[in-house]
C-alpha cells in the first residue's frame, strides 16, 4: 500500500528498548530486548497484565525492575520526558484541547490521508470525533511527537476490517523507516502473523515469546 505524506523515517529512532526484572502486579519479572525496528505482539487473556506492562515501560503504573532505550536508564530522566520518547498509545486515548492540532507535536505532513482522513484534519473539533476517528488520530499525534519507542495497545480495535489493514500498513512502515522498537497488544491471531517479528503470550503470569506469528 503506497501511504501518503512526508519522510517516516524521519522520525528518532533506531535504539533498542531492553527490560531488565520489570515487574508489575502479579506479573513475574520481565527481561527482553526489543531491536530497533521490531515488532513484538503480546496477547493473553484479559487480566493477564498486558496493558499492565506497557503502563509500566512508559513509567505510568508502580513497578519493580529497569527499562533503558539504548544507554538512557529509565530511572534517570524526567517522567514527562520519558514518556515523549517511550510513547504508550493506549486502547481509549485522552483528548484534552479543543482541536487536533492542540495535540499534536508538528504538522502531519500528509500523513492524515493514509489513515483515511482529508486534508486538514489538525482543525477538526475533538469534539466531533468518533471512537476509531479518535483511535486512528491518537496514532498520528504519536507520530507527530517523534518518539524513540512505541507502545501500542489495540490499535485497531474500533476500526473495520479496511481500516484496519490502512493502520497496519502505515504503523509497519512507520516503525521500519524510524527503527522504532515497538510493544504491540493484539487479541487478534491474522494480525499478530501480519505484523509480529516476535510474539509474546502471557499464560499464567509469564511471558512466553515465539518468533514470527506462532
Amino acid at each position: 500500500m503506497s501511504l501518503a505524506g512526508g519522510d517516516m523515517a524521519a522520525t528518532g529512532g533506531g535504539l533498542p528498548l531492553r527490560l531488565e526484572g520489570l515487574a508489575v502486579g502479579e506479573l513475574a519479572p520481565v527481561s527482553l530486548t526489543v531491536a530497533a525496528g521490531e515488532i513484538l505482539c503480546l496477547s493473553g487473556p484479559s487480566g493477564s497484565g498486558k496493558s499492565r506492562l506497557l503502563r509500566a515501560i512508559a513509567d505510568l503504573d508502580e513497578h519493580r525492575g529497569r527499562v533503558w532505550l539504548g544507554e538512557q536508564d529509565r530511572a534517570g530522566v524526567p517522567a514527562h520526558r520519558w514518556r515523549r520518547r517511550v510513547m504508550l498509545v493506549p486502547a481509549d486515548s485522552q483528548w484534552w484541547g479543543e482541536r487536533v492540532a492542540d495535540h499534536l507535536g508538528q504538522g502531519l505532513d500528509g500523513q492524515g490521508e493514509a489513515l483515511g482522513f482529508p486534508a486538514g484534519v489538525e482543525d477538526w473539533s475533538v469534539a466531533r470525533l468518533s471512537s476509531g476517528e479518535k483511535q486512528r488520530l491518537a496514532l498520528l499525534r504519536a507520530w507527530s511527537h517523534q518518539p524513540g519507542a512505541l507502545l501500542l495497545d489495540e490499535p485497531t480495535a474500533n476500526l473495520d476490517p479496511a481500516l484496519t489493514g490502512r493502520v497496519e500498513a502505515w504503523l509497519c512502515r512507520w516503525i521500519r523507516q524510524a527503527c522504532l522498537p515497538a510493544l504491540w497488544i493484539s487479541h487478534d491471531p491474522g494480525q499478530i502473523a501480519r505484523v509480529a517479528d516476535r510474539h509474546g503470550r502471557l499464560r499464567d503470569r509469564q511471558l512466553e515469546l515465539s518468533h514470527g506469528g506462532d
